[in-house]
């Protein structure tokens, strides 16, 4: 790995321990409990991880499928192995689905730009907590 993908993947590592951090903030204030330390750092780290395990099998699928680029049923193929993840994220996929029936266009970058979003703010925090549950 050179010094910039190495720069690269710390920046990405802290930034999802802040992410985790907060998220486990907001979920300790709502349920009146406390996460250690090292609670948050072992959540983030798995996190990292099973990003990085999503990456690599979306990267394959693309792959397999003859693409250099990684679709929405990628997506819905990774996310199968958790049930909370592919329900959001097939009900998001019905969602753009009928917004785009109901304007009657062809799919445009907004809502390619829609799905990207919507899919990297996936609701974590109910994955979280249903993942979770036991440290709470």
């Amino acid at each position: 790995m050179s010094l910039d993908e190495d720069d690269t993947q710390q920046r990405l590592k802290a930034a999802v321990h802040y992410t985790v951090g907060r998220i486990c903030l907001k979920i300790g204030q709502e349920q009146h409990k406390e996460f250690s330390r090292q609670a948050i750092a072992a959540i983030a780290e798995t996190t990292f991880r099973q990003c990085e395990i999503f990456a690599r099998d979306l990267e394959a699928f693309a792959r397999h499928a003859k693409r250099s680029t990684v679709s929405a049923e990628d997506v819905k193929l990774v996310a199968r192995r958790s049930t909370a993840l592919s329900m959001y994220i097939q009900n998001k996929s019905e969602e753009l689905n009928q917004e785009k029936k109901s304007t009657g266009k062809r799919k445009s970058k907004d809502t390619e730009e829609t799905l990207r979003t919507s899919l990297q703010g996936l609701h974590v925090n109910k994955i979280l907590t249903q993942n979770y549950q036991w440290l709470l």
